[in-house]
């Protein structure tokens, strides 16, 4: 036994239009059982379960509205500034090693010995 609603049926209204089975306008009369629409999966309606849970809990619907809209939005700004920060961090060891290496390689014996200062200074620090 699952707490799940009951699914929403989506029945076709005489005008031709298509709406849900539970908000139906108070004008229609149906004559006999409404046309059940089966719809292939990508033209389903949207789920509202959670909606329904959150409205039922007791907060407003322009909480859920905005929880909709900002939700999305939210995860992809903080995805956007992970890249970039990322991609920050990358360039700052690419870099690092490019000025060690030209350091050691171009710089003789005072660039060697400038360069393993520097190691011995790093392993001492920790």
């Amino acid at each position: 036994m699952t707490n799940l609603p009951e699914p929403v049926r989506v029945v076709q209204l005489p005008d031709g239009t298509y709406t849900y089975a539970d908000h139906l306008p108070a004008t229609f009369q149906p004559g006999a059982a409404p046309q059940i629409v089966h719809q292939h999966i990508h033209q389903a309606p949207p789920d509202r379960t959670v909606q329904r849970i959150a409205l039922g809990s007791g907060i407003g619907a322009g909480t859920v509205a905005a929880g909709v809209y900002f939700g999305p939005l939210l995860v992809g700004a903080l995805t956007a500034i992970a890249a970039n920060l990322a991609l920050l961090a990358f360039l700052a060891v690419a870099l690092s090693w490019g000025v060690h290496t030209v350091v050691k390689s171009i710089g003789g014996p005072d660039g060697r010995a400038a360069a393993k200062t520097l190691t011995r200074a790093r392993r001492k620090g920790k």
